[in-house]
């Protein structure tokens, strides 16, 4: 990667020139609600700006920080993923940029803000460990020609065992577009769904609650609660029911 810099995340087809005065209108004090929210749920949140190519906000939640505080990983800018990003899963990201882009660029322009791409890689942490996260990334403001102004990412921990899992999905539809990158293209697939009781059980257990307790609350045995439990398992393809809420969380299922 020592031909690479940060600018390799800034795609030349979302190079931003100049702003008009309506474009520039969007941006009034729209952050205050991001830092609102990063601060009432401890969300791990950043902003992009692609016209100034760095961060314009980084919440305070320490799973994105790796050790920096949040105000000098928003004076790094893309340099931190340079940084705290393994070499392989570097490689990872901006070919996720690049394809990412070339799907965003067939995607009629009045479409284009209701994408997310989401993706999983490797960050390096204080103490040198690696940990797996997700990425989603949404648009927040277009140019009036359909190019990424600002977007926000929110970070969390993943529920998959090795980098990549890049998907987009458009609000409101219940298609998947996921990217292989053996065969490098995309595929689509529907949307897993859960069924109410598998939604139930999903839902008590992010209170805490046992099997014993899901099962007085539902009114069923606790051997069918572990039956719905098993057939949730296998439909996330996790192994336990932590995984099975990241899974949930991070996909909108719940």
């Amino acid at each position: 990667m020592t031909d690479q810099d940060s600018n390799s995340f800034f795609d030349s087809r979302n190079t931003i020139y100049g702003l008009t005065d309506d474009e520039r209108a969007q941006k009034f004090h729209y952050l205050e609600p991001i830092k609102a929210f990063a601060r009432a749920t401890y969300t791990s949140i950043y902003v992009i700006d692609y016209l100034e190519q760095g961060f314009e906000f980084v919440s305070d939640n320490p799973l994105f920080l790796c050790g920096n505080t949040a105000q000098e990983v928003l004076e790094m800018g893309y340099a931190f993923y340079f940084k705290h990003v393994p070499p392989a899963d570097l490689d990872l990201l901006l070919k996720i940029n690049s394809i990412g882009f070339d799907f965003y660029e067939k995607t009629p322009v009045e479409d284009r803000i209701l994408y997310t791409i989401s993706y999983d890689f490797h960050l390096k942490n204080q103490e040198g460990k690696l940990i797996l996260i997700n990425q989603k990334l949404t648009p927040v403001f277009l140019t009036n020609t359909g190019k990424i102004w600002k977007a926000i990412c929110i970070i969390s921990l993943s529920s998959e065992r090795k980098a990549g899992n890049v998907k987009i999905h458009k609000n409101g539809e219940n298609l998947v577009h996921s990217y292989n990158l053996v065969l490098d293209h995309w595929e689509d697939s529907q949307k897993i769904s859960l069924s109410k009781r598998e939604q139930e059980i999903l839902q008590l257990s992010t209170r805490g609650f046992t099997i014993n307790e899901i099962a007085e609350a539902v009114f069923l045995s606790p051997d069918t609660v572990k039956f719905h439990r098993k057939k949730l398992f296998e439909k996330l393809e996790v192994t336990n029911i932590s995984e099975a809420i990241v899974f949930a969380t991070n996909n909108k299922l719940i």
